[in-house]
């Protein structure tokens, strides 16, 4: 048991919940789902992430980090007021089963084999550089709280390196409490709990959620979540881990859990030295992880309550620290991993800026663009060579 590692796990969950859980309550809300719905499928996210995040944490002694799809929660933000709630049902499942397919046959992790590493390495750096960027615009919005918060991180990491990112978040609630920025919440404390809808299936809702919902969410989550932990030292079992997640899916879909996938942002809390300097420790934050996502999703109604009352700029600075480690990571795999191969380094900065544009032309999202144009300028150039 490990402190860092501990704290890494609820930094990892207090920055899901306080993003990628806004776009779930708004496609809810857009939706015109119940109460009921609505706390049902908060509670399922919660606690699909958190079973798997502790069980795969706990089996192959990495830090697995697993939550509920972002981009296909923002997919859904248009999609889902156009079906019934039990056809959304239906399609949600006809994706989960369809992610198993393709994680237990190992054919994901043989797509990616093919692909370059360094381009791999971009995908990962386009997905982390707007957090970080985005706490540079927390710091200017919010100079006392957000900058304290980033001073606080650069400040224990010269002198507690491994407790940077603990200081950094109390440092921010602390300050924010002090000046009237995070007034107190009215916490219901009344126990979350599932709701059973019976799905039901229609080929139009197949076409419009399913289909599209499976692509972002391997092109833009499981994809970018492997490439994490590759790039933290780790050697992933793709068919373990993605089928974990796949069968998590589809248990918990009837539920209205849309969708659970491999994690990128928060494996990239999670697998660096932050949470641990031994590489071999940090499974404990997967596990923490997962305890907080069950502890969360029970009490969920109060924590979208908390949630509600802190302050952006806070959060936002808090993930921009916290994904720095993985940041520079990332990076130097892209300079480095090229190992002065120009068509490599070229293909791997297209991928990087493509990836970090946040394009969804069509609704595809940016790190499959990212990585579609990355490999296609390392083909050309590579081609250009041999003639």
């Amino acid at each position: 048991m490990s402190l860092s590692a501990v704290m890494a796990g609820l930094v990892a969950v207090v920055v899901s919940y306080s993003g990628p859980l806004l776009v779930v309550l708004q496609s809810a809300k857009n939706a015109g789902l119940s109460t009921g719905q609505t706390t049902s499928w908060v509670w399922a996210v919660s606690i699909a992430s958190g079973v798997v995040c502790s069980v795969l944490s706990l089996v192959t002694r990495q830090p697995v980090m697993v939550a509920w799809s972002v981009p296909g929660a923002a997919l859904l933000l248009t999609a889902l007021g156009n079906y019934s709630y039990s056809d959304a049902i239906g399609a949600y499942l006809v994706a989960g089963v369809l992610a198993t397919v393709l994680g237990v046959t190992g054919l994901f992790g043989r797509l990616l084999s093919v692909v370059p590493g360094p381009v791999l390495a971009g995908v990962l750096a386009g997905v982390l550089l707007p957090f970080v960027l985005n706490a540079a615009g927390a710091v200017v919005s919010s100079p006392l709280v957000a900058g304290g918060l980033v001073m606080a991180y650069f400040a224990a990491k010269r002198f507690v390196p491994r407790y940077a990112v603990i200081v950094a978040l109390f440092t921010g609630v602390l300050l924010g409490t002090l000046t009237g920025g995070i007034p107190t919440p009215q916490l219901p404390l009344a126990l979350a709990g599932p709701l059973w809808t019976t799905p039901t299936f229609s080929v139009s809702a197949v076409m419009g959620i399913a289909v599209p919902l499976l692509i972002v969410t391997t092109a833009g989550q499981n994809g970018p979540g492997l490439a994490m932990m590759t790039s933290s030292g780790y050697v992933p079992n793709d068919r373990l881990l993605l089928g974990g997640a796949g069968v998590a899916s589809v248990i918990f879909a009837p539920f209205g859990s849309h969708a659970i996938n491999l994690a990128a942002i928060t494996a990239g809390i999670c697998a660096g030295p932050e949470a641990h300097e031994d590489s071999r420790r940090r499974y404990i934050a997967g596990v923490a992880c997962g305890a907080f996502y069950l502890l969360f999703g029970t009490f969920s109604t109060a924590v979208v309550a908390l949630f509600a009352v802190v302050p952006a700029p806070m959060l936002t600075a808090l993930a921009g620290v916290a994904l720095l480690g993985a940041l520079q990571g990332a990076v130097r795999d892209v300079v480095l991993g090229a190992g002065g191969r120009p068509a490599e380094q070229e293909a791997a900065l297209i991928t990087l800026a493509v990836t970090a544009s946040g394009i969804a032309p069509w609704g595809v999202v940016s790190p499959l663009w990212g990585c579609v144009a990355g490999v296609g300028v390392y083909l050309l150039a590579r081609r250009g060579r041999r003639a």
